[in-house]
């Protein structure tokens, strides 16, 4: 009699099975860093229409309640251009997940100059060259699809002239990719320097002097909004800030913090002995406070 051949035992061919069906089974998805769900890495948010979008990118539809705005803002830069703030709501700017899945409220933005793709922003302040006379700044998910609600793209657009400019807070603007053109010329013009809050309290006799700005931080509201404050090197700067919320102060390049505590009024002073460009900012909001620009 022939001793029948061996079969593998049912327990392993379970296993094998399971195995075959937890595997990836398809194209690795990019970004599924230790730490982060298999939702996270692959997941989506809203509905992505069928018909093409703008720019060669599909719209992902998302309701109106749930979908960022965008407010732009032109300032002149003093060797020319424009320097570019953007205020978001339901929308914070990921540039360590560009290329991943698409998941509310993340993303970058995209500049149009003219209807014209120029750049990209992964955070509030951009700039874009002279020459152009519309901005159209259009908001992105971490998959290049375009945020859209009521089947038009989440974007705004500002004119760009000698004047600093701001855009309403509207949100979708018209599914237009292409600004309208402006029916009067463009000015000829140098731009000017860029605005600055009017500080309190200083002396306008060379360096040395003493500046003192208040700066009010309600929500993502910083008021006044934020620009840049001209010192020489020598200059005493004192920063007057009043948060809604509890957070930090940070002055960029100099390594200064400071505590805020909700609607209590906090102080730093320092020297201006560094020359350059230095940001002021929140650390837990992230919002940019002013800009300080020593020479």
């Amino acid at each position: 009699m022939t001793r029948p051949r061996d079969v593998a035992p049912p327990v392993l061919v379970l296993a094998v099975a399971v195995l075959a069906l937890v595997g990836c089974g398809g194209r690795a998805t990019t970004h599924h860093k230790p730490g982060t769900s298999h939702e996270e890495a692959t997941g989506s948010s809203g509905t992505l229409l069928p018909a093409e979008g703008v720019g060669g990118h599909r719209l992902r539809e998302l309701p109106a309640a749930d979908a960022p705005t965008v407010r732009a803002e032109a300032r002149p830069d003093s060797e020319g251009g424009w320097n570019i703030h953007l205020t978001v709501e339901r929308f914070r700017f990921t540039p360590e997940s560009t290329g991943g899945a698409a998941l509310p409220g993340r993303g970058h933005a995209r500049l149009l100059v003219d209807g014209r793709e120029t750049a990209r922003m992964y955070g509030p302040w951009g700039y874009v060259p002279a020459g152009g006379r519309t901005l159209t700044v259009r908001l992105h998910a971490d998959d290049h699809t375009v945020w859209a609600a009521a089947g038009a793209p989440v974007q705004t657009t500002v004119r760009l002239d000698a004047t600093p400019a701001s855009s309403p807070p509207t949100s979708p603007a018209p599914a237009s990719s292409t600004p309208a053109p402006s029916t009067s010329a463009p000015s000829a013009s140098a731009p000017s320097a860029p605005v600055s809050p009017r500080p309190t309290g200083s002396r306008s006799d060379g360096p040395g002097r003493t500046v003192t700005l208040a700066i009010t931080v309600t929500g993502t509201t910083v008021s006044p909004p934020p620009s840049r404050i001209e010192l020489k090197k020598g200059d005493h700067l004192t920063l007057r800030v009043t948060s809604d919320r509890a957070d930090t102060l940070h002055v960029h390049g100099y390594d200064r913090e400071l505590p805020l505590s909700p609607g209590t009024p906090a102080t730093l002073t320092l020297t201006a002995d560094r020359t350059g460009l230095f940001e002021v900012e929140t650390h837990e909001s992230g919002l940019v406070l002013t800009q300080l620009v020593v020479r």
